[in-house]
């Protein structure tokens, strides 16, 4: 026998001595505080009934029970391994994860991939708010102070894969130009009477070519190709329209992609280009990714959210209601950083019955001292309710001279107060400190919006306030930190809206399991604010 011929698959029969060594049972190998005991027991608690009916009654049962296969997935998570292919070499090789499967077959990573996309998709938002429920009927969320921010996470996309709005509809205006001259000389040149409007654009052209083309086989034209070969006047117009209506559907797509974004991704069209924090070539480069908020309570993440806004100032209510709606729990008091302040969101929270403590924009500005030296804004000015006008620095007057409405991309509508001055000329501070514009001084005031932050600026700088906003920069970004920086979660795996959001509630599931397993370790069960130095 040659010395390859002795080497074979089963790796069993090289006949090499092996003693073995009890136990057999893992039971013995896995500590007695161990956080997969915890996670197992918490898992145990939830009911499965939506996620078993995701499966289909007929044909041959799953190779791995899905509640079972639920609770690997979120240990898998909660270690910092998403890969599918990670995954089931781990629940070949970790004894934790072989502790989990209590026996049963290791499944294969496409077995994984396929429940995380497919069987998790309507039941891992109710799972999650199962557990969330769980935490605040045991007294472990305070179920009062909710502290809300968001991050940017890069999407599995290329970031090459860019669509943007604006190059669209540049080249499709373009198009339609040309096509509106195109289809006068047709009109002209076979006696026909094509319409062709902008709103209507691939109907019109469907239309134009079907009847060339219904001309063509009257007229006995055939179609020719190749070289040599020299076309009639109507297969080219023919082919022109054709060549437009490929082009027009193009477009189409693109336009009902962008879905009011200015951007997409060809690879990930829920994805929206964006600026990420992670600048490595510090040339602000924009990458296909996601928005993604989360609400904290106590330590634990009791609500996520996934939007493609690049910024945080339309997410919070949309987040707020669909939190609320899976957990099924009202929080009274909200605190967000100046990127959530707006009028509507102060109106909306004001109606719920809610208290914001939320910072104002200019909060970091206030508290400088060269603020006051900027004698062009309106908190230097000096107000007269009786006559409704601004005094500036120099005594000028700027009077009310209208009001203007706004409504926004969510279709709230504000009203905005324009005061002018009168005459700026003589003024020292004209064109330079006070306005750089070479007409006179123009004050836009938006009253409801100041009467609001006013309200929000008081919350924030009392007693509870900063107790409050020390617990949101440790609690809500302490949060981001550990799954970004501790657990390498940077990037999804998956693609499309649904799929993301599922990654990031297995995610948020390991981090609450492992919170928990951390206070109990630590003896600090039930403990929901950090106390500031002066408390």
């Amino acid at each position: 026998m040659t010395s390859t011929e002795k080497y074979h698959k089963n790796y069993t029969e090289f006949c090499d001595t092996y003693q073995l060594v009890l136990p057999l049972n893992l039971e013995g190998l896995i500590p007695t505080d161990e956080s997969v005991r915890l996670l197992s027991h918490m898992l145990e608690e939830l009911d499965y009934h939506s996620l078993y009916q995701a499966y289909s009654h007929e044909g041959r049962n799953p190779a791995v029970e899905p509640s079972l296969m639920f609770k690997i997935l979120v240990y898998a998570y909660s270690q910092g391994i998403y890969s599918s292919r990670k995954i089931e070499q781990a629940c070949r090789r970790d004894i934790n994860f072989m502790w989990l499967l209590a026996g049963n077959k290791a499944p294969d990573h496409c077995t994984i991939a396929r429940f995380r996309t497919h069987f998790l998709s309507e039941s891992c938002e109710g799972l999650f708010g199962q557990l969330a429920r769980i935490l605040l009927e045991s007294g472990e969320l305070s179920g009062e102070n909710l502290f809300v921010d968001g991050t940017k996470i890069e999407s599995r996309a290329n970031k090459y894969t860019f669509v943007w709005k604006k190059a669209v509809g540049k080249h499709e205006a373009r198009m339609q130009q040309q096509l509106q001259e195109r289809i006068a000389e047709i009109n002209r040149e076979h006696m026909e009477t094509f319409a062709f409007s902008t709103e209507t654009a691939s109907a019109d052209l469907e239309k134009a070519t079907s009847a060339l083309e219904v001309k063509m086989q009257m007229q006995g034209v055939s179609p020719v190709h190749g070289r040599g070969k020299r076309k009639s006047r109507i297969q080219k117009d023919k082919e022109y329209l054709e060549n437009c209506l490929t082009r027009q559907k193009r477009y189409d797509t693109h336009q009902k992609n962008f879905n009011g974004r200015n951007s997409y991704s060809k690879t990930d069209p829920d994805a929206t280009f964006m600026h990420m924090k992670d600048d490595h070539m510090r040339n602000a480069q924009l990458k296909p990714g996601y928005n993604i908020q989360i609400g904290v309570d106590s330590e634990y993440i009791v609500g996520v959210g996934v939007f493609a806004d690049r910024n945080d100032t339309n997410t919070l209510i949309p987040f707020l209601k669909a939190m609320e709606d899976v957990l099924g729990h009202k929080y009274k008091s909200i605190t967000a950083d100046a990127g959530y302040e707006n009028e509507e969101n102060y109106l909306w929270l004001e109606k719920e019955g809610r208290t914001p403590y939320i910072k104002p924009q200019t909060y970091e500005k206030w508290k400088k001292r060269n603020f006051k030296k900027e004698i062009g804004r309106r908190e230097n000015m000096t107000y007269i309710e009786e006559g409704d006008c601004y005094v500036c620095t120099s005594g000028r007057v700027l009077w009310n001279v209208g009001r203007k409405k706004k409504t926004s991309v969510t279709g709230h509508v504000s009203y905005q107060d324009n005061y002018r001055c009168e005459d700026c000329s003589g003024c020292p501070y004209f064109g330079g400190k006070c306005t750089r514009s070479s007409k006179p001084k123009l004050l836009q005031v938006s009253k409801l919006l100041i009467e609001k932050r006013e309200v929000s600026l008081k919350n924030i700088t009392s007693k509870t306030g900063i107790n409050y906003r020390m617990n949101r920069s440790i609690q809500v970004e302490g949060a981001f930190g550990v799954l970004k920086h501790d657990y390498g979660f940077n990037r999804f795996l998956t693609c499309g809206k649904i799929n993301v959001k599922i990654e990031f509630l297995l995610l948020c599931m390991g981090y609450n399991i492992n919170k928990l397993h951390a206070k109990i370790q630590g003896d600090r069960l039930k403990s929901h604010l950090h106390k500031t130095k002066t408390a």
